[in-house]
């Protein structure tokens, strides 16, 4: 058998993986003129012409014109002072180009600090200079969008201001997006129609990487990406080529790499093996989605070859002898930046051994392909021993989680119920009140506050946020946010915990997700469609009253005041790709966008709540929750309440009993296991003449069934063809639906039953007391649920209806 050529790759600058690596940056190349009316004529004026210059574009009084004049003959008199031929040479070699060195430090005192700042602003406008974005950014300017608009006259530039303005957001973002697009065209020197998506992107990236942008807290947290409305804008008005994304957020996200691309991240010398490597995975990837592709790639061209030859620099093929495997074990239980040790060294460990394996069976159908690399696996099988004992710790270890956790998911519900119900009702009474009235809610003072960043919202158009103070505590708070970041909280929890749905299937909702079936009776069943995402199958699951509500809640919460649903994007972090624009459910207006919530802010949703709780109740500080604790809950919870395991998969998505047997935390195998060989048994000695036609008497028996379920209190939920197990102590019931109409009536038992309980406690029957005790538990529990449910109002969902077809 021929052995496989060795061919070496010169050594290059390794490729850093990110997470931001989509459309190019690029700086535009400027003109050698400067654009605009003003810029060919003033590179080499005089200090007195550029003057006069200033007072004609900018008119005003004569006090305004004599400062900013005075701010630009001071400013040119100190540039004059530097060798060059024109005023932008001279700014060059003045050290005022530099970050950090604002031009309104050469003045002493305030008014001549402004008076400087004006006139460089009035200066870049005219593109007298062209400043680095350092330079620019050091000097504070007040209204430099408005300004460079107005000196360069350009109908492009106030097209794009129009379009800007019409958009419904706050005016301050108006100004930002002006802001954003006048500091590209002044420190690129170009003009608007020169602006390419690959420039714009190159100031966005300069302003994230200088710390320039909102919200930028130094280097762990450079904020958030500048022109968010200016790129949609530009997008529109077909400034950008076809085929660009169409938000800043969608041009720097990274996309799908290609297979090189993928395997080249890790610069393999050896060609043979990396086109080996690029073969291999070509052929598995019909068969893996992007994210196990893209794992795949890293563990055979990162964590095994190229350790492999920083370890034996030249190794021929996969002849890997002992030593070598050894010391390739030792740097593989290290992370590469040497903090801490590697978890995932046992998945690394079988995707290699599969890809020796995989190479021996293909060699056999392909000789001419795979046999040339076939070796003998250098994991031994001792490596990856233990593997069922592993899953079964494993398996414990997550048992114990959930035992953990499930007393304490009331505490958790009922603190973001009331946390929500709360600010709405604060957001609800304050709005009308002045600055400085008081109010009273469930027995705390509040006082109506207004700090200057809202009055400056509201004298520039915009809505200002609603703020109180906590009287007692002190503490300020902005109620339009927070009363916001609740509602998420507290429909995240609701929906997780009701349904069982995986984080991604949670936020993959849209309004087309909610589907109804009606019953021969004329009963309507609320269904939710999940869409594939783990298993790759779409799924129908039956909504209960508490789901339905939640669902509700967020659907009336995006159509109020006559609005639909958006359709926007939402990005796949697993696929690596956008969606289609959709009218997903868990979506929210962040500054100038609308954006779906990602798994990792409701994951810091959770830990922020039960880090409040763990004031109040110290076992939150070691047991706090993730979005998949809700799935193995419910699935506890559905389980050890009797319902069949292979419906329980059903619901959860699971094609393997076995995997929904592995989230029951509390349900003995064996029990599980004599079960079912219990119903397997049962089937088979079923007569035959239990599966013919039903008969009208069966049928109607069947629908009357369901009419006997309704008792005074509500409607029971008991299974079909099932007695009522509580001899009808419905309070007692965990089966029992309470209708909020009656209310009253619980009421009413409530003071029956501590009259009962006075006259026992007097007759002292001990006995009877504990009973009225259990009882008054459970109808308490009942009513504090109906409660909560009955806080949220009827919605229509918008259903679609059948259309019409042509006849």
């Amino acid at each position: 058998m021929a052995e496989p050529a060795v061919t070496l790759l010169d050594e290059g600058p390794k490729v850093v993986p990110t997470r931001f690596g989509g459309l190019q940056p690029a700086a535009a190349m400027p003109p050698v003129v400067p654009p605009g009316p003003h810029g060919r004529h003033l590179l080499n004026a005089g200090a007195e012409e550029i003057e006069a210059v200033i007072c004609r574009v900018w008119p005003g009084g004569r006090d305004a014109e004599r400062r900013r004049t005075r701010g630009a003959r001071i400013l040119l008199q100190h540039l004059d002072g530097f060798p060059g031929q024109s005023w932008q040479q001279r700014w060059d070699v003045s050290a005022l180009n530099e970050s950090d060195r604002p031009v309104n430090v050469m003045i002493p005192g305030y008014e001549g600090r402004k008076e400087v700042c004006t006139a460089m602003a009035c200066l870049l406008g005219l593109r007298v200079i062209r400043p680095s974005l350092r330079a620019l950014r050091s000097t504070r300017f007040h209204g430099y969008g408005e300004r460079f608009l107005t000196a360069q006259r350009d109908p492009l530039l106030e097209d794009f201001w129009k379009r800007v303005q019409d958009h419904p957001v706050h005016p301050m973002h108006h100004t930002a997006a002006l802001f954003d697009v006048a500091v590209t065209l002044t420190t690129q020197g170009i003009a608007l129609a020169g602006l390419t998506p690959e420039a714009f992107l190159h100031y966005v990236w300069q302003s994230r990487d200088q710390g320039l942008n909102m919200k930028a807290r130094g280097k762990q947290n450079r904020g958030q990406f500048a022109g968010q409305l200016a790129w949609p804008v530009l997008h529109e008005m077909g400034l950008f080529p076809p085929g660009t994304p169409s938000t800043v957020r969608a041009a720097v996200l990274t996309g799908r790499r290609t297979l090189e691309e993928l395997v080249d991240r890790y610069q393999i010398r050896h060609l043979g093996v990396r086109q080996l490597i690029l073969d291999y995975l070509a052929r598995r990837r019909t068969e893996l989605d992007y994210s196990s592709l893209d794992q795949h790639a890293r563990s055979l061209a990162g964590l095994f070859w190229a350790k492999i030859e920083a370890l034996a620099p030249g190794h021929p093929d996969l002849r890997i002898g002992p030593e070598l495997y050894e010391q390739w074990r030792e740097a593989l239980n290290t992370r590469e930046n040497g903090q801490g040790k590697r978890h995932e060294v046992e998945r690394i460990l079988r995707s290699v051994r599969s890809f020796y394996l995989d190479l021996h069976s293909w060699a056999v159908e392909e000789p001419e392909m795979w046999a040339p690399w076939v070796a003998p696996c250098p994991v031994p099988d001792s490596a990856l021993r233990g593997l069922t004992v592993r899953k079964r710790r494993t398996k414990e270890r997550m048992d114990d989680r959930i035992r953990q956790r499930q007393p304490l998911l009331p505490t958790l519900v009922a603190h973001l119920e009331d946390r929500y119900h709360h600010l709405r009702g604060l957001l609800q009474q304050a709005p009308p009140l002045a600055a400085g009235e008081t109010f009273i809610l469930e027995g705390r003072s509040y006082q109506r506050s207004w700090s200057p960043a809202d009055e400056k919202r509201q004298r520039r158009g915009g809505d200002a946020n609603v703020r109180v103070r906590d009287l007692t505590s002190g503490q300020d708070l902005n109620l339009t946010t927070a009363e916001d970041l609740a509602f998420w909280e507290w429909a995240a929890v609701e929906v997780l915990r009701h349904s069982g749905i995986r984080i991604e299937e949670l936020l993959e909702l849209t309004h087309l997700s909610i589907r109804q079936y009606q019953r021969p009776g004329g009963e309507v069943i609320a269904l939710l469609v999940i869409a594939p995402s783990k298993t790759d199958r779409e799924r129908v699951i039956p909504m209960s009253a508490e789901l339905f509500a939640v669902i509700a809640a967020i659907i009336r919460r995006h159509t109020r005041d006559g609005r639909v649903i958006p359709l926007i994007q939402r990005y796949d972090q697993h696929e690596r790709r956008m969606s289609e624009p959709m009218p997903f459910l868990f979506q929210r207006q962040l500054g100038t966008t609308r954006r779906v919530i990602s798994p990792a802010t409701v994951l810091v949703m959770l830990r922020r709540r039960c880090t409040d709780l763990a004031g109040h109740y110290p076992e939150f500080r070691t047991a706090g929750f993730t979005p998949h604790d809700f799935r193995r809950l419910l699935a506890t919870d559905l389980v050890n309440n009797g319902l069949p395991i292979h419906i329980g998969a059903a619901l959860l998505g699971h094609l393997n009993l076995e995997t929904t047997r592995g989230y029951v935390a509390v349900f003995n195998e064996d029990v599980i296991r004599h079960y079912q060989a219990f119903l397997d048994r049962r089937r088979q000695a079923r007569p035959a003449d239990e599966y013919r036609t039903v008969t009208q008497p069966e049928w109607l028996g069947f629908e009357e069934h369901f009419d006997q379920r309704k008792v005074e209190l509500g409607g029971c939920a008991r299974p079909y063809g099932t007695p009522c197990q509580h001899e009808h102590a419905c309070l007692r019931c965990p089966l029992i639906n309470i209708n909020p109409k009656m209310l009253p009536r619980i009421d009413e038992i409530e003071d029956d039953l501590q009259a009962r309980r006075i006259r026992a406690a007097h007759e002292g029957w001990p006995g009877e007391i504990e009973g009225i005790d259990l009882t008054l538990t459970f109808l308490r529990q009942k009513r504090d649920q109906t409660r909560r449910l009955a806080r949220i109002a009827p919605v229509n969902l918008g259903i679609p209806g059948m259309g019409h077809t042509r006849s």
